[in-house]
């Protein structure tokens, strides 16, 4: 027969799903999130991590103003950008699921930093 004598559609392998086995990065990595919650269960962590997301958003938004005013035609682009970026969080934040709290908390913290710094640039500025 050889190969002209093979038909996919007839094997009974393509009728049956096969699930690939997780390796141990993805375990890990799908499990990272949940060891989170579970070590920020202590208040004063879940404010730590709350305040180091703020500031690292600060930081990130003191630091994008200056590389956009050096190259005078980004401004549009890197204002679509920054506005684009910030609706993204807040659309993901209505649909995502409500077991996944701290991740959430961290990502509006990260942004209101963001916007602070962004603003706070745009006041130097007056």
């Amino acid at each position: 027969m050889g190969i002209t004598g093979f038909n996919p559609a007839s094997s009974p392998e393509t009728h049956a799903v096969r699930r690939l086995q997780s390796t141990r990065l993805q375990t890990n990595a799908g499990a990272a999130l949940q060891r989170l919650e579970n070590w920020a269960r202590n208040p004063w962590r879940r404010l730590s991590l709350l305040a180091i997301a703020g500031l690292i958003g600060f930081l990130i938004g003191t630091a994008i103003t200056p590389v956009a005013g050096v190259l005078g035609q980004m401004d549009p682009v890197a204002a679509l950008l920054v506005v684009l970026g910030t609706e993204l969080t807040i659309r993901r934040q209505r649909s995502s699921e409500p077991s996944l709290k701290l991740p959430q908390q961290l990502l509006d913290l990260g942004r209101i930093g963001f916007l602070y710094g962004l603003f706070l640039e745009g006041f130097k500025l007056i």
